[in-house]
């Protein structure tokens, strides 16, 4: 039980994306999260007032079993696969992170004062995150994609929008945690 207990190197989840992805090309398939939001949207409903949901949600089924089984399986390795949720970190990020007031660095996988129940109380963070799921999933639909759908299928198929979009996740990424994120904390 020890090997699934610990993150497995990049030699093995690697290849194990590889063929993934080999399979997913070979049947024609295109892999994504944000894809579902649309099915999702669509088999509510939403084709009968916009446009943009008229689709046969149906064969992109395969795509919504994908999705729960990584809820379902994201849920099952962290409850019941993992010892050890802390990620590590260098002690001079933890020490800024506690200068900034995110006083769970080091003792959570997440900083809790941004992602647990106490951000619903807390209005900037609140806002915060209300405003970076509005622009996230304007990126995702505005770039045709997420950071799933182009990083690892659109790569592997050699779209270069694909590589642009990825490249510009990074940049804003970047430019998010060293410009951005000093100024809001």
């Amino acid at each position: 039980m020890e090997w699934i207990l610990q993150p497995w190197p990049w030699y093995v989840s690697g290849p194990l994306i590889a063929m993934t992805m080999f399979t997913l090309l070979y049947l024609g398939k295109n892999f994504g999260m944000s894809s579902n939001l649309r099915t999702l949207c669509t088999m509510c409903g939403a084709d009968k007032t916009c446009e943009f949901f008229c689709f046969d949600w149906k064969v992109q089924s395969w795509n919504l079993l994908m999705m729960s089984g990584a809820i379902i399986g994201g849920f099952l390795g962290a409850h019941y696969l993992s010892e050890n949720q802390l990620p590590d970190l260098n002690p001079k990020t933890i020490e800024k992170l506690h200068s900034q007031n995110f006083l769970s660095a080091g003792e959570a996988y997440v900083p809790t004062e941004l992602f647990g129940n106490e951000a619903f109380s807390d209005p900037k963070a609140l806002a915060i995150l209300l405003i970076g799921g509005i622009l996230v999933g304007f990126g995702a639909r505005y770039a045709g994609g997420c950071t799933s759908g182009h990083s690892i299928s659109g790569i592997s198929n050699l779209q270069m929008p694909s590589l642009i979009a990825t490249i510009g996740f990074f940049i804003g990424g970047l430019i998010m945690i060293h410009l951005i994120f000093p100024i809001l904390f």
